[in-house]
C-alpha cells in the first residue's frame, strides 16, 4: 500500500504486522495530501474528525491522553512520500507539550530536565516548520543561553537553562510570527499536519524530485506516532543503522549512535555520533536485538535496509526502515551478494540496479603515485575523488558551477536547503556530522565524493583553517571520499576499473539481454576502453572528429580553400594516409567486431576560422601596410607582435602583402561557405555528392586499412555509413561510389572481404520513405540527435539554452527529447522506418547511435521497437548492457516483436 501510505507508513505498518517493536500510531494518506492541494491548501472536510478518532485509539493503546496535564501523550508528526526523499520534507517531534503537560511529563518521568528539553525542541521545530521562522534565530538564542549559564554542551544544560530558553523562544515566535506558541494541543496537531503537507512543495523537495525524476503528483503521507525518547538519560539514545556498508557494500552492520539524544540530532549532524559498535559495549542486549532485527528486515525486504531506531530506558524501538541509499559500488556488490546468499535471483538482482548508480559507477580515484599535501582527515562518507575550488555556501557553488568552474562545497554541515549546491559541486566536505548525516546520505545518492566530520577544520565564513594553514574561497583543494583525506591543491585522478562484482552482474545481463550494445568511438583509445567495458563493436565513428588535430587542420583547410580539382586532390592525397592510419587503429582495437564508419558530416565552415576574426586580422594588416609605406618598412618584431597569421620571409612589406592576400582568399571562402542554417545545409551526403573526391578518399582509406589489417591477421568487419540521406537517389549515388572504390582496392588485394553499406536515418523524409531506401542499404542507424532536431524543428543548442528547460519545468514536455527519445513523435518515425525497411529487406539491421543509446528509457523503447542494437559512449556501455537486460525482463519478447 505504498502508493497510499507512503514508503514510511507502509513499512511501519508491515513491521507492526510482523511483531517488531514499533511505536504505535497511524497514517494520514497521500490521498489527503492531494486533496489538500486540490482544495487550495486546506485540509479536506472530515479529516480532523478522523484524526481525532485515531488519536483516541492511540490514547487507549498507550494509556495516556493527548493534552492531559498528568499523563500526557506526545506524538511525532513525520512526512513519508511514496518514493524515498530523505531530509527533503519536514518533521515535528514532541508534539502535545504545553506549559501544563510539560510539568506532567516531568513528574511522570521524574526527570524535569528531560521534559523541558523536549519542550524547547518542540517550540523550535514548530516555530521553524509551521511558522517559517529561520532556524538560525533559535540557534542564536541557544548559544546565548549556553554562554550566559556557562554550559559547554547541550548535555550540560540544567532544567533552569531550558526554562530560560523556552521563554526566549516564545518571545521569538511572537516577535517574528505575530502569534503566540499554541497551548491547545489539537491546534498544534492540525497545524503540524498542514505544515508537512506544505513541505511536499518546498523548494528543496521540488528540486530533489526534479533531480531524481519523482512525479510531483505523488504527494506525501503524514505519520503520527507515539513518541519514544532517546534523551531521557545515558541508558537511552538514538541511531541510524544500515544492514550493510552503504559506501562499500561490505556485509557488516554499519551505523552510528548517540546516547541521550533525539533522532534529529544525529541526522542533522549537530553532534558527531559514535560508531554503532559502541552500542554493543554500552548496551549489549539492545545491540543483539538490533542485529537480529536488522537481519530479519533485510531478508523480509530482500534488500539492504536503512533503519532508524531509538532506545528508551534500554528498550529498543524501530522508528523506520527503508531500502538504504548506497553508492554505485555498494549497489553492485550488494546485488551480487544477495544472489550468492540465495536472497535474490539473478534476474531480481539485475532489476534492482538503478541506472543513476551505473551512470556514477566509474568514480575517479586518486593516482597512488601522486605526492599529496594532506591538510586534514575526516570520515570517508562517499567514495570517489574530486578536485575543485573551495566555496562555502550552496548558492555560490551553483553560480560558480554554472560559470564552468569546478567547486568543492565546504560546510560545517549541510542541510536540506543546500541540495542545489551539493548537486553543483564536484564533492562535499563538512567539519561536523557522521557517516549517516544529511551530507553523507545525499552525496552517496548523487554519486558525489564526500568527506564528513572533519573536526580539525575550523570554518569561518569564507575560509577554513586546518592546523596552521588557511584555505580561502577560490583556493583549490581535493578530497578523497574513499579515505577521508582533505588535500591541498589540484591532484591527478585516474579512471576506475570494472570490479569483479560489476563484471559478474554484466555477465548475468549479457545472458538475458537481446539488444546488442555497441559504442561511439572516434579513436583507438576510446575503442579499446569501450571493448574493456563489453562493447560489441563500434556503432558510430564520426570521421569529422579526426580532422581537428593541429597536424591535420591545415591540410583540411587547404582542401577547402582549393580553387581547382587538382589543388583539392593534392590536399586529399595528404589526408589519405592519415585516415588510413586512423581506421587501422580502430580495426585492430575491434578485432573481429563490426566498425561502423560514418563518412564526413560537418558543415565545411566549421574547419575555417571565424569570419569576424579574419576581418579583424585584415584590418590590422591594412594598418601595417600604411605604416610600412609611411616609414619605409615595418620591423619584423612589429609584425609578429600583432595577432596575424604567421609571418614568412625577411622582407616585411612582402610578408604583409602575402598575408593580406592569403587572408582575403580565406575571407572569400568563408563567406562563400556561410549558410543561413548550416545544420540543414551542405553537409553529410550532400557534401559527398557535390565533392565526390572527399568520400572517395575516405572509402579508399577504409578499404586500404582493411586490407593491411587482414594481412596482419586482424579480423575486419567494416561498415560504411552514408550520413543525412533524405532521398533514395542520394544513397544510390553514394553506394555506387563506395562499391566502385571497394572493387578497386579489394579486387587488387583479392581479399574476399565482406563489407556493408548503410545509412544514418536522421531526416524525417528518410524515415517515411524507408521502404525505398532499404533496397539499397544493408543497415539503418538512427541518428536520434538530428532526427529529434528535424522532427521537432528545434535547434538543439538554441533550444537547450533558451526554452527547453522551461518547457520541461512547466510540464509542456515530459522530458528533454535530446536526453530521452520522444516515443510519441520521433519514436513513431523510428518504428515506421524499421517496419517498412524490413518489409522491403527482412534481414535489415537497425539500431540507434545517437546519445539516446545510453539512456535507460530510450533503451527500453529500442527494445520494444525491435531494434538490433544501441550505440553509446564508452563509459555508458555497462549502463546500456544492464538496461538492455532490464528491458528484456520487463517487456519480454512479445512486446519486442510488435
Amino acid at each position: 500500500m505504498r502508493e497510499l501510505l507512503g514508503g514510511k507508513g507502509a513499512n511501519l505498518a508491515e513491521m507492526t504486522k510482523v511483531g517488531l517493536p514499533v511505536p504505535p500510531g497511524f497514517t494520514v494518506t497521500t490521498e489527503a495530501c492531494r486533496a489538500f492541494y486540490a482544495g487550495g491548501r486546506v485540509l479536506p472536510e472530515g479529516l480532523l474528525d478522523q484524526v481525532a478518532a485515531a488519536m483516541q485509539a492511540l490514547e487507549a493503546e498507550k494509556d495516556q491522553k493527548f493534552g492531559d496535564p498528568k499523563q500526557p501523550l506526545l506524538v511525532s508528526v513525520r512526512s513519508g512520500s511514496v518514493t524515498s526523499m530523505p531530509g527533503m520534507m519536514d518533521t515535528i517531534l514532541n508534539l502535545g507539550l504545553n506549559d501544563e503537560t510539560v510539568q506532567g511529563l516531568a513528574e511522570a518521568t521524574n526527570n524535569p530536565r528531560f521534559a523541558y528539553d523536549c519542550y524547547r525542541r518542540l517550540i523550535q521545530m514548530y516555530g521553524n516548520v509551521v511558522l517559517g521562522i529561520e532556524s538560525f534565530l533559535f540557534e542564536r538564542e541557544l548559544h546565548r543561553m549556553k554562554e550566559a549559564f556557562r554550559f559547554a554542551e547541550e548535555r550540560d544544560v540544567t532544567v533552569e537553562g531550558w526554562k530560560s530558553l523556552i521563554e526566549q523562544y516564545k518571545k521569538l515566535i511572537v516577535s517574528h510570527a505575530r502569534v503566540p506558541f499554541p497551548q491547545n494541543v489539537y491546534e498544534q496537531l492540525e497545524k503540524a499536519i498542514e505544515a508537512v503537507f506544505r513541505s511536499w512543495n518546498n523548494q528543496r523537495a521540488i528540486f530533489y524530485r526534479k533531480v531524481h525524476q519523482i512525479p510531483d503528483d505523488q504527494g506525501t503521507a503524514v505519520n503520527i506516532q507515539a513518541m519514544v525518547f532517546g534523551n531521557m538519560g545515558d541508558d537511552c539514545g538514538t541511531g541510524v543503522l544500515f544492514t550493510r556498508n552503504p559506501s562499500t557494500g561490505e556485509k557488516a552492520l554499519f551505523g552510528e549512535f548517540l546516547s541521550n539524544a533525539q533522532g534529529e540530532d544525529i541526522v542533522a549532524g549537530i553532534r558527531t555520533p559514535l560508531p554503532i559498535e559502541r552500542l554493543d559495549r554500552e548496551l549489549p542486549d539492545v545491540f543483539a536485538q538490533l542485529a537480529r532485527t536488522a537481519e530479519q528486515l533485510e531478508r523480509h525486504y530482500k534488500d539492504m535496509q536503512d533503519i532508524e531506531f531509538t532506545v528508551e530506558k534500554q528498550k529498543l524501538f524501530i522508528l523506520q526502515t527503508r531500502n538504504g541509499k548506497r553508492t554505485a559500488q555498494a549497489a553492485v556488490k550488494i546485488a551480487v551478494q544477495l544472489v550468492q546468499e540465495g536472497i535474490l535471483t539473478k534476474e531480481e538482482a539485475l532489476q534492482r540496479i538503478e541506472m543513476s548508480h551505473l551512470d556514477q559507477l566509474l568514480h575517479r580515484a586518486i593516482d597512488t603515485s601522486a605526492e599529496l599535501d594532506v591538510l586534514a582527515s575526516g570520515l570517508p562518507a562517499s567514495p570517489g575523488a574530486a578536485t575543485g575550488q573551495a566555496v562555502f555556501d550552496a548558492d555560490t557553488a551553483e553560480q560558480w558551477a554554472k560559470a564552468g568552474k569546478r567547486v568543492i562545497l565546504v560546510r560545517s554541515e549541510t542541510t536540506p536547503e543546500d541540495i542545489h549546491g551539493v548537486l553543483a559541486a564536484e564533492g562535499v566536505l563538512t567539519s561536523r556530522g557522521g557517516m549517516t548525516s544529511h551530507a553523507a546520505v545525499v552525496a552517496r545518492g548523487m554519486g558525489k565524493p564526500c568527506v564528513c566530520g572533519c573536526e580539525t577544520l575550523r570554518i569561518d565564513g569564507s575560509s577554513f583553517t586546518a592546523g596552521e594553514r588557511t584555505v580561502r574561497e577560490g583556493d583549490w583543494i581535493s578530497i578523497d571520499g574513499a579515505t577521508g583525506r582533505v588535500i591541498n591543491g589540484v591532484i591527478a585522478l585516474k579512471e576506475a576499473e570494472i570490479s569483479p562484482e560489476l563484471a559478474q552482474l554484466l555477465a548475468w545481463a549479457d545472458e538475458v539481454r537481446k539488444l546488442r550494445v555497441l559504442t561511439n568511438a572516434d579513436n583507438p583509445e576510446d575503442a579499446r576502453k569501450a571493448r574493456e567495458f563489453g562493447a560489441e563493436g563500434i556503432g558510430l565513428c564520426r570521421t569529422e572528429h579526426m580532422f581537428f588535430g593541429s597536424d591535420r587542420l591545415p591540410v583540411v583547410q587547404s582542401m577547402i580553400l582549393a580553387e581547382t580539382a587538382e589543388e583539392r586532390a593534392e590536399a586529399l592525397a595528404k589526408l589519405l594516409p592519415m585516415q588510413q592510419e586512423d581506421f587501422e587503429g580502430l580495426f585492430r582495437a575491434m578485432d573481429g567486431l563490426p566498425v561502423t564508419i560514418r563518412l564526413l558530416d560537418p558543415p565545411l565552415h566549421e574547419f575555417l576560422p571565424n569570419l569576424e576574426e579574419l576581418l579583424q586580422r585584415s584590418i590590422r594588416l591594412s594598418l601595417l601596410e600604411k605604416w610600412g609605406a609611411a616609414d619605409g618598412g615595418v620591423s619584423r618584431s612589429a609584425l609578429e607582435a600583432l595577432p596575424v597569421a604567421a609571418a614568412q620571409g625577411e622582407d616585411s612589406a612582402v610578408t604583409v602583402a602575402a598575408e593580406k592576400a592569403k587572408l582575403e582568399q580565406w575571407i572569400r571562402k568563408v563567406r562563400s561557405l556561410q549558410e543561413a542554417n548550416p545544420m540543414l545545409g551542405q553537409r553529410g551526403c550532400r557534401l559527398g555528392i557535390v565533392f565526390p573526391e572527399i568520400y572517395e578518399m575516405q572509402a579508399e582509406a577504409i578499404f586500404r586499412a582493411a586490407v593491411k589489417c587482414l594481412a596482419e591477421g586482424v579480423r575486419v568487419v567494416p561498415e560504411v555509413m552514408i550520413p543525412l540521406v533524405g532521398h533514395v537517389n542520394e544513397l544510390i549515388a553514394m553506394r555506387k561510389l563506395i562499391d566502385r572504390v571497394a572493387g578497386r582496392i579489394l579486387g587488387e588485394a583479392e581479399s574476399g572481404l565482406a563489407y556493408r553499406v548503410g545509412t544514418m536515418i536522421e531526416v524525417p523524409r528518410a524515415a517515411l520513405t524507408a521502404s525505398q531506401i532499404a533496397l539499397h542499404a544493408d543497415f539503418f542507424s538512427f541518428g536520434t540527435n538530428d532526427l529529434t532536431q528535424m522532427t521537432f524543428g528545434y535547434s538543439r543548442d538554441d533550444a537547450e539554452g533558451k526554452f527547453l528547460t522551461h518547457y520541461v519545468e512547466h510540464k509542456l514536455l515530459p522530458h528533454n527529447p535530446f536526453q530521452t527519445i520522444d516515443a510519441e513523435g520521433v519514436g513513431q518515425l523510428i518504428v515506421w522506418a524499421t517496419e517498412q525497411g524490413r518489409a522491403a529487406k527482412p534481414d535489415l539491421k537497425a539500431g540507434v547511435c545517437g546519445e539516446h543509446g545510453g539512456d535507460k528509457q530510450s533503451i527500453f523503447f529500442c527494445h520494444k521497437a525491435g531494434l538490433d542494437y544501441v550505440s553509446c559512449s564508452p563509459y555508458r556501455v555497462p549502463l546500456a548492457r544492464i538496461a538492455a537486460a532490464q528491458a528484456q525482463l520487463a517487456l519480454g519478447d512479445k512486446k519486442r516483436d510488435k
